[in-house]
């Protein structure tokens, strides 16, 4: 995406000195690396991460403790507790870093640094979802107590699709010997360069400059930056006024765009379905004999159509699929705000969120009566396991998601989820090193 006006600034993506795990005192470079803390699935997958290698980084992005000022406090602890013991070290110099995710046909690339921040208003860096309030300040509470940026955010930006700037640097680096490369289990080999070279810094430099990013992944986090800048200085905020980033241009390499699910707690399927019929014809109701993978199958089918997209949800939770679509069109009328383009109405999280959950299943969207998870196995089987409600939602396009973008409209918290997401815990950005 190129800046759209001649006042715009452009991204400014500087080095930093990486603050990486020393090979030699952990068990092995993937055992101590994890999903983003907001892919983690609870508590299983935090179990699973912790128990890989007493050094994982969910120890440090998801620490555990009975409150939140216990948890912050542990996570600040055991940070100083591996600087002194060498388990985290400090790179020597200042540096770029190019990083790569493989898995089969699947390549990423892209660079690594510190970004200046800039709010929405300025046009350089776009959100498109809204946040949720407890989340920012948790990770603020968070980022103080450790004052490190514990994971990169993903923002994608595009270029002309030539081999030239960032890109050129990119591939010049790849064919040098990596600092770190890993294989997680889930199957992505992960492989990190250093930039320090001034003349390859100033090409991205130059390159960037000219350059508008879209936030991909992080916009908590991204929230949670601009939080703590406000809260130094004019003037004297320094590497408070910055934030760690992996920028991918997806004119080289496009990004995959999933749905993010919802569990629903407190709501057996059952009563789920019982909601609907109480109010007649708000949804077509069917149940899907068959697999997961055949009823998501059927959710594809469902949402898509000769005019273009339609709404429609699948509910599991009870051993069996429920399809939900062909919402009555004067029931979203009177339940979806007429205040937004016409592009915002028609989304899935909106119809959810203004349709479903407000008015019929009337649930708020509060921490203990709805998670957000990414992995469509994982909700199917957290809600049967609980006797609650997974739905199950279908992709946004990227467009649509780049077009509300640039009209400065978000959508609804958690309407997607773009990967392959960068793994925690290859690199990190002390706050303290200036």
């Amino acid at each position: 995406m190129n800046t759209t006006g001649p006042a715009a600034k452009g991204l400014r993506l500087i080095p930093f000195r990486g603050l990486r795990y020393v090979p030699e005192r952990v068990g092995s470079l993937a055992a101590v690396t994890s999903p983003p803390y907001d892919v983690v699935v609870r508590p299983d997958g935090l179990l699973h991460l912790e128990s890989a290698d007493p050094h994982n980084i969910v120890r440090l992005i998801l620490p555990q403790a009975a409150t939140a000022a216990d948890r912050h406090r542990q996570a600040a602890d055991t940070l100083r507790r591996w600087l002194a013991e060498g388990v985290l070290a400090p790179d020597t110099e200042p540096a770029l870093y190019v990083y790569e995710q493989r898995k089969g046909e699947l390549l990423q690339r892209g660079v690594i640094g510190a970004l200046a921040l800039s709010t929405p208003a300025e046009g350089v860096v776009l959100p498109h979802e809204d946040v949720m309030p407890d989340i920012v300040e948790d990770r603020a509470a968070l980022m103080r107590a450790t004052a490190t940026n514990l994971e990169p955010l993903l923002l994608t930006y595009r270029s002309e699709g030539d081999a030239t700037g960032t890109t050129a640097v990119i591939e010049r680096t790849v064919r040098r010997t990596p600092l770190l490369s890993t294989t997680t289990d889930d199957g992505f080999s992960h492989r990190l360069w250093s930039v320090t070279d001034p003349a390859e810094l100033a090409e991205i430099e130059r390159d960037l400059a000219g350059r508008q990013a879209l936030i991909a992944d992080g916009h908590h986090r991204w929230a949670t930056y601009l939080r703590l800048r406000e809260e130094h200085p004019p003037g004297a905020a320094g590497p408070w006024a910055y934030g760690l980033v992996l920028l991918v241009d997806t004119a080289r390499h496009p990004l995959q765009v999933r749905a993010i699910h919802r569990l629903l707690h407190r709501l057996p399927v059952a009563d789920a379905l019982a909601a609907l019929k109480d109010v007649p014809g708000s949804f077509r109701v069917r149940t899907i004999d068959g697999t997961l993978r055949e009823a998501v199958e059927a959710l594809s089918e469902a949402v898509t159509t000769d005019s273009g997209t339609a709404n429609a949800f699948l509910l599991a939770g009870d051993g069996r699929f429920h399809l939900i679509d062909r919402p009555d069109p004067a029931l979203l009328a009177g339940t979806v705000p007429a205040d937004r383009p016409a592009e915002w109405r028609a989304l899935d999280a909106t119809v959810l969120h203004s349709t479903l959950l407000d008015h019929i299943w009337k649930i708020p969207d509060a921490p203990e009566h709805i998670s957000y998870i990414h992995d469509t196995e994982a909700v199917v089987e957290q809600a049967e396991r609980h006797g609650s409600t997974a739905v199950l939602l279908h992709p946004v396009r990227e467009e649509v998601v780049r077009e509300l973008a640039r009209q400065a409209v978000t959508m609804p918290r958690k309407s997607t989820s773009f990967g392959p997401k960068p793994a925690t815990g290859l690199v990190l950005r002390s706050l303290a090193d200036g």
